[in-house]
């Protein structure tokens, strides 16, 4: 789970080492972290842990990232679809993303690893909602989030809605939380942690005061990351020229 916290802190002088490090991996160590994480999420696939739980587990693939977003759980859609975030909520989420980093769905699915406290749907609740996992479940599944921690060593994760942020920080009112960055440790890695919420249409905090603002506050602190600015340079750097040799 959680480790140290410290929020709104951020020593630049460890990310940039790591940043670094990041860079500096020859072809042979960029390979042997993409078969791990290729194997990871193969195994993860398999998962069969939570006799309660709807198969098959929810991957969004073996993306070679320093950024993770991690949801809550998939809901009955995204087992169909084999990729999480495919229904309502993902369309807000990727519709937030494209207002702010000009990055559309394709692109972030792309760039970003996505990962979740749960892999699998939990089924309906009696009242018809989605049921929230239980903390067997929750522990279960918390070994995948562990490995992708230890194997992509994240620069930045981006936990969303309340049972997301909960894995690493004291959730109290989102009000306290969204447009905050944290330092947190887990898997024995540190990162930044900007969480947002969730892009649920059963809720309006996000839409209205304060919730709106600080969901821009939060987007803009992603956006201005830099790990996410990395991203968004190498994808302008393989814009395609013009004839005027402009991109």
């Amino acid at each position: 789970m959680s480790g140290t916290l410290s929020p709104d802190h951020h020593p630049q002088s460890k990310d940039q080492s790591k940043l670094a490090e990041f860079r500096s991996l020859g072809m042979s160590s960029k390979v042997q972290m993409q078969a791990r994480l290729t194997r990871h999420v193969a195994r993860l696939r398999n998962c069969r842990r939570c006799p309660r739980m709807h198969l098959p587990p929810v991957s969004g693939g073996p993306v070679l990232s320093k950024v993770i977003l991690v949801g809550q759980a998939p809901g009955v859609r995204e087992p169909v679809a084999g990729r999480p975030f495919a229904w309502t909520a993902g369309k807000t989420l990727f519709r937030w993303f494209e207002e702010t980093t000009g990055m559309n769905e394709e692109m972030v699915r792309a760039k970003i690893y996505f990962a979740a406290v749960c892999r699998c749907f939990p089924g309906k609740a009696p009242g018809g909602s989605d049921r929230v996992p239980n903390p067997q479940e929750i522990e279960n599944c918390s070994s995948w989030l562990d490995g992708e921690i230890e194997i992509l060593r994240p620069r930045l994760v981006i936990p969303v809605g309340k049972l997301a942020i909960a894995q690493f920080i004291p959730v109290g009112k989102l009000d306290q939380i969204i447009g905050r960055r944290f330092r947190v440790e887990r898997a024995g890695e540190e990162f930044d942690l900007i969480p947002l919420p969730h892009p649920s249409g059963a809720s309006p905090w996000h839409r209205i005061p304060p919730g709106r603002d600080l969901l821009s506050k939060a987007l803009e602190l992603i956006v201005r990351h830099a790990a996410f600015q990395r991203i968004r340079k190498n994808l302008e750097a393989r814009k395609p020229e013009n004839k005027n040799g402009r991109r």
